[in-house]
């Protein structure tokens, strides 16, 4: 089945067409970062209108990319959310009006199960049967959290973030330190050649069960409100922690710190239950520091790591068609 995906949930507009769920013919990927940065963020109403703006071009984009035509299309598939909704309702109005015209069915997708399915994205990539029950961390902007993912594509939700997402997290981290917006890859690049124990930062672990619904437990939670608060004190009653010749050091001990406070519930799930395979997904995926941390834990415990490839990780419009088109 050949699938035209759709993604607009935030500031990225996104494009692709994938044959039978896997092989990606084309993705095209339309960041609006420079018109957000002076904000420090994403502002919704700019993001939607830039959707506007930018997705029939981005669109015919991919299928020119894919070598294909409209009437190739065999389904079209969309971010139903979570994300922004004023940008979501682009996507979707989109979506809807091309599928009419075309007499094509219209598949709207959960955005989270989409980044999940960017494991298995390409040729090469595993069968989820194969590395099932797998341990997947999604990390991004807007979401945190680790699931189970069985064979049959089902995910059961271990933990989450009970306050901010680690990506929000680095993004007011960089603001505090003056390094700009997004805050990963500016975080990322300061903290270069920083000694990442310089700054003592704490490592947040969720107690209260009253935080946690369901009867999870609270300690494969994760939490950031309370690091970026001991950033930004710490920043102001140390304001030459952030000069020219201090930041690699902050930066490196505010990323660690960050990174810590993943792989510090990670573990815990791992110990709790029994997976052949460890996964992760989402924007901060990344994070070279946590990629590593992630291969060391996964060898702790005999586990492969699978990460999505680097130009799935962050929003796209392949993992929104190759979910649509796998069967999950």
């Amino acid at each position: 089945m050949l699938v035209l995906g759709i993604e607009t949930s935030c500031d990225e507009t996104a494009a692709a067409v994938v044959r039978d769920g896997r092989q990606v013919l084309s993705n095209v990927v339309y960041s609006q970062v420079a018109r957000h940065r002076v904000f420090g963020g994403v502002v919704p109403e700019i993001a939607s209108r830039l959707h506007v703006e930018t997705l029939p071009l981005v669109v015919q984009h991919a299928l020119n990319d894919a070598g294909v035509q409209w009437e190739h299309i065999e389904e079209v598939a969309v971010t139903r959310g979570p994300g922004l909704a004023p940008a979501l309702l682009v996507g979707t109005a989109a979506a809807r009006a091309l599928g009419l015209s075309l007499g094509r069915p219209v598949r709207g997708v959960s955005h989270l199960v989409a980044h999940v399915y960017s494991l298995f994205l390409g040729l090469q990539a595993p069968e989820p049967a194969a590395v099932s029950p797998m341990l997947v961390l999604l990390v991004s902007g807007g979401h945190t959290m680790q699931l189970k993912l069985t064979a049959d594509g089902g995910l059961r939700l271990l933990g989450e973030t009970v306050d901010d997402a680690a990506g929000e997290a680095l993004d007011k981290g960089a603001v505090v330190m003056g390094l700009g917006y997004p805050g990963g890859p500016a975080i990322e690049k300061a903290a270069v050649g920083g000694d990442p124990d310089r700054v003592p930062l704490p490592r947040p672990q969720v107690r209260d069960t009253s935080l946690v619904p369901d009867g999870r437990p609270p300690e494969l939670s994760f939490s950031f409100s309370g690091l970026k608060t001991a950033l930004r004190y710490f920043v102001e009653r140390h304001p030459e922690s952030i000069s020219p010749d201090r930041i690699a050091d902050t930066a490196a001990s505010y990323q660690a710190a960050v990174v810590g406070s993943l792989i510090g519930p990670l573990r815990r799930a791992l110990e709790s239950e029994e997976f052949v395979a460890l996964g992760c997904v989402g924007g901060v995926a990344r994070n070279r520091l946590l990629r590593r941390l992630l291969e060391e834990t996964g060898r702790d415990f005999g586990l492969r790591l699978w990460l999505a490839e680097p130009q799935f990780c962050t929003d796209n419009a392949a993992m929104v068609a190759g979910l649509a088109g796998s069967g999950w």
